[in-house]
């Protein structure tokens, strides 16, 4: 499944904490389990996007644990507007009148 990974930085988080991040980014790799379809960094908020692919919560939850001391996270499922499509179309047909 696709998720939206985004993560603005936590409003007590100091110059030198934002820093260490930046450095600790540099050496680290995502986990297992995650496919990584586009990360970038902004200038405003959030300070991160991140789209990926991951099959079990598992890898979602280690990231956030990884770096939910200097960020603010939020991820969600995503789809294509063409999925949507065609998950709407299913979806409004198995309503109710």
């Amino acid at each position: 499944m696709v998720y939206v990974w985004m993560a603005s930085w936590r409003p007590n988080v100091t110059r030198e904490q934002s820093d260490a991040a930046l450095m600790r980014r540099a050496q680290w790799q995502y986990p297992e389990g995650i496919k990584v379809l586009s990360e970038y960094w902004l200038t405003g908020s959030p300070a991160v996007i991140v789209t990926l692919e991951a099959d079990s919560y598992a890898p979602l939850m280690e990231l956030g644990l990884t770096w939910g001391d200097v960020f603010e996270i939020v991820c969600t499922p995503a789809t294509t507007p063409e999925e949507g499509l065609k998950y709407g179309a299913e979806i409004l047909a198995r309503r109710p009148a």
